[in-house]
């Protein structure tokens, strides 16, 4: 067995109850900003409601901010080792509740963002910790950018890498991909890890949408696995070249032996001294093979790599006689319509459709169930709740990855409580902190965690000219949307931080988890929602 590194040291509860109660002494007063609505801004004087600046000063000191965060690469000497700061920092008038200081405001929300608050896990080091000694298993060398978009490809890069690791941590080869979608991440793990993937998704169109875009990856796959490997027909040219090249040798030193002792030596050189050493190893392997057929499966050159390995996938049956010339049995795979590279169960997707909740009966939906990994790529609202709590309660799942996004769509268990749901368990709150607290974000507050601009429609039938008196009469007031809309946008990150640090919560609160934590999986810019909630059983 190869030897692991300890898992990265990761808080424990009761640190990151501390920090979220911090955290929320923040939020009480920062919400009603990221709370109000864009619609009710002007009619209800949102501006004057909530912040006692000008909006020239809020964006003069938000801009400047944000060209000083972007310059640094660590928090501001101000808040650094402090827990209450909170209180420290005077960001609300305590009577009227109102925004009193901008520059306060900017600190506490960059200090509250996970980047800062200390939380995170980074992800080089899990990697090294689940790979230890082990080389880097890699499988094919295909870019995924030939088909997929940049966003997609370096998401399903970064998380395939760390799926691949956490099942060889585990002893695992099954995963399960909730949310799978249109079956990215789920046909990457398949062909490039050699995983078994059950994709399992609510819609019928991503469903099927997936097989058939798997059934073109796996084409385009086999294309571009064949370009990376020695070509059977170009093989037999270059030695059909060499022989024609050793003969005409052997014809020059027979005529000018007698003139020249040299060119007479040279007739003794072995070929590989005139030619490619791995082209000659190929042509002695190809005799041996003729020779030793039951044997094909040992042959390798000096440096162990297989020899099947240099012919395209379809150059190969897994059995055949050694009776049926190659050409026969080339014509045989024409009409049976055969895949002629070597597979097995244990490497295979299979997208299915089906809803899930937290109390989906995984066995219903999968036959052959073992013990695996659970997964999500931006699984939407409270299926990313949904997904952990199904990971604690069946014991087959031995790990979650899981990489949340679409909060707005979370429902929430303090929020509209007269309302009826018909799923008992909310997707927020998740530990018990915070359903001690009856804590509720709100959806726009939610909609804002997700630097999601609102769509604001305008009323169907109303004329043109209204629209254009509303326009003029609050074209002077514009500044003040803006600079509101920046103050959600600081604050977001802060809200995000809430969401997801009550998963984290969740999972340390459970008694049969080994290790779990946050960690920064994307590059951020190139995908927003970049934080991975993981987690790992302990062993049985």
């Amino acid at each position: 067995m190869a030897a692991f590194c300890p898992l990265p040291v990761t808080q424990d509860l009761p640190t990151l109850r501390a920090k979220l109660q911090d955290l929320l002494r923040f939020l009480r007063d920062a919400l009603p900003i990221s709370n109000a609505h864009t619609v009710d801004f002007y009619t209800e004087s949102v501006w004057e409601q909530l912040v006692d600046l000008s909006p020239v000063m809020v964006l003069s000191v938000l801009r400047r901010s944000a060209t000083k965060a972007n310059a640094e690469t660590r928090p501001p000497v101000e808040i650094v080792g402090r827990s209450d700061i909170a209180d420290f920092l005077k960001i609300f008038c305590e009577t009227s509740k109102k925004l009193i200081s901008v520059e306060d405001f900017a600190l506490a929300a960059e200090y509250y963002s996970l980047q800062n608050m200390g939380i995170c896990t980074s992800f080089e080091q899990l990697l090294v910790a689940l790979q230890g000694n082990q080389k880097k298993r890699t499988g094919e060398n295909v870019n995924p950018d030939e088909f997929m978009n940049i966003k997609k490809s370096h998401e399903v890069q970064a998380m395939s890498e760390l799926i691949s690791s956490i099942t060889d941590f585990c002893g695992i080869k099954q995963v399960i991909d909730l949310g799978s979608g249109k079956g990215y991440l789920s046909s990457f793990l398949s062909l490039k890890y050699g995983l078994k993937v059950y994709g399992i998704d609510s819609s019928n169109i991503n469903t099927h949408g997936a097989e058939e875009r798997n059934r073109k990856l796996k084409k385009h796959w086999r294309v571009c696995h064949s370009r990376s490997r020695l070509d059977v027909n170009g093989l037999a040219l270059k030695m059909a070249k060499e022989r024609e090249v050793q003969d005409e040798i052997k014809y020059k030193v027979d005529v000018e032996g007698e003139f020249n002792n040299s060119l007479i030596n040279q007739e003794k050189i072995s070929t590989s001294d005139f030619f490619d050493p791995v082209i000659s190893n190929i042509r002695k392997q190809m005799e041996n093979l003729h020779a030793q057929p039951q044997q094909e499966e040992k042959l390798g050159f000096g440096n162990g790599i297989s020899f099947k390995v240099l012919l395209p996938v379809n150059a190969l049956q897994p059995t055949f006689s050694s009776q049926i010339p190659i050409r026969e049995i080339s014509e045989e795979n024409k009409k049976t319509g055969k895949t002629t590279s070597k597979s097995s169960e244990s490497n295979i997707y299979s997208p299915l459709t089906s809803f899930i909740t937290a109390d989906s009966e995984l066995h219903d939906i999968i036959q052959d169930l073992e013990d695996c990994l659970m997964v999500g790529l931006h699984t939407c609202g409270d299926l990313a709740s949904n997904t952990l709590r199904i990971f604690t309660s069946k014991s087959e799942i031995k790990g979650v990855c899981s990489v949340g996004c679409c909060y707005h769509l979370l429902s929430e268990e303090f929020e509209n409580q007269h309302k009826e749901y018909v799923q008992e368990k909310r997707g927020f709150p998740m530990c018990h902190y915070l359903k001690e607290e009856k804590w509720c974000c709100g959806r726009n507050a939610r909609m804002s965690a997700c630097l999601a601009l609102e769509r604001v429609a305008v009323g169907q039938g109303v004329p043109e000219k209204i629209i254009m008196d509303y326009y003029e009469k609050y074209k002077p007031r514009m500044n003040e949307l803006e600079a509101f809309n920046m103050l959600k946008v600081v604050l977001a990150p802060c809200i995000e931080t809430l969401i997801l640090l009550d998963r984290l919560c969740y999972l340390k609160e459970q008694e049969d988890i080994a290790w779990s934590a946050l960690v920064k999986l994307f590059d951020p810019v190139k995908s927003p929602r970049c934080y991975a909630v993981i987690a790992l059983k302990k062993q049985q």
